[in-house]
């Protein structure tokens, strides 16, 4: 489905609701689910996810060069220019990939309420089958876990490896700055997968024989 397609709306209230049997309601909640699951975790929003996480990096890296340059471009105007133009293009870089990260969290929390709603609304053994998609948060926990590792691992390897004598306290800086823009992406990304396996494991019954497929909604856990 297109990003530009709207969300599910959420179920109507109790005494709004028109269906005409529980089977039309069972229709339109399984639908609802697949839409709004694969909108939150899927291959489109993960590859969204990566991009922007590029994005930032690019630019930054842009930056970077007048922040590990800088001592020497106090003494050379032509490569202080060089630098300062370097770093405005990268911070035009960072803005796209700035606003991906800040639209995906406010969609991801949209979505993530909608689906509750949808998911508490009744029971279906076939469409709370797919709810969980283990895969799907299995491939944002793994790319999440490697986003906080590397970030991780400049924040402890760039400090070390970095030397007053040569500038270094410039290049920890940008270190520093690519360090946390791994680690904030990677944390957002593990949220995502983690509260999402914790919604649905919460939401959907372990034992698929726990409620019987008429027992009517369950109620809210």
């Amino acid at each position: 489905m297109s990003p530009r397609t709207p969300l599910p709306p959420p179920p109507p209230p109790a005494e709004l609701r028109s269906w005409p049997d529980r089977h039309a309601r069972l229709a339109d909640r399984a639908l609802a689910l697949d839409v709004l699951g694969n909108r939150l975790l899927g291959g489109g929003r993960l590859a969204l996810f990566g991009c922007a996480v590029l994005l930032l990096q690019v630019g930054w890296g842009m930056v970077g060069m007048l922040l590990i340059d800088a001592g020497e471009a106090i003494l050379d105007p032509i490569t202080f220019l060089i630098g300062l133009t370097a770093a405005l293009l990268g911070l035009g870089v960072m803005a796209p990939g700035v606003w991906l990260v800040v639209r995906g969290v406010r969609q991801d929390r949209v979505m993530r309420a909608r689906l509750l709603a949808w998911a508490v609304l009744d029971r279906d053994a076939a469409a709370d089958a797919r709810l969980r998609r283990p895969v799907l948060s299995a491939c944002w926990m793994l790319l999440s876990a490697v986003l906080c590792g590397l970030g991780l691992w400049l924040g402890f390897a760039v400090p070390a490896g970095a030397t007053l004598r040569d500038g270094g306290h410039y290049f920890v800086a940008y270190g520093m700055g690519a360090a946390l823009i791994f680690w904030i992406n990677g944390l957002i990304g593990l949220f995502k997968s983690v509260g999402h396996y914790r919604m649905a494991i919460r939401t959907v019954p372990l034992r698929p024989g726990a409620r019987s497929a008429s027992s009517g909604p369950p109620r809210h856990v």
